[in-house]
């Protein structure tokens, strides 16, 4: 398996909860970190938005992303949330086993 950390925002906490609470009951991440106080800075439509959001840090592993993808997609109001992942290259080995084993 290889250990990934997927990337997504929200713009209530409500939503950013619903979203982490799901994903870890399904075992399609093992913990979701949510961060508040975040500032996006963003074109849309034409136009730049500058808003208030929440940072989800998923952590999964890849074979779990489509499972991950779709979730996001399934519970979000954004008409394209943001959901990028990438590699975690290197960790503890007890973390990163945990990690797997509740993904």
């Amino acid at each position: 398996m290889n250990e990934i950390l997927v990337m997504s925002t929200t713009d209530t906490i409500e939503l950013a909860q619903k979203i982490a609470s799901a994903l870890v009951q399904a075992n399609e991440a093992a913990c979701v970190n949510i961060i508040p106080g975040m500032r996006s800075i963003y074109r849309w439509e034409g136009k730049v938005c500058d808003e208030s959001e929440f940072l989800l840090l998923i952590k999964s592993t890849s074979e779990k992303f489509d499972a991950v993808n779709s979730r996001i997609h399934q519970l979000h109001t954004y008409q394209v949330p943001e959901v990028i992942a990438v590699p975690i290259t290197a960790g503890d080995s007890g973390y990163l086993a945990w990690l797997r084993s509740n993904s």
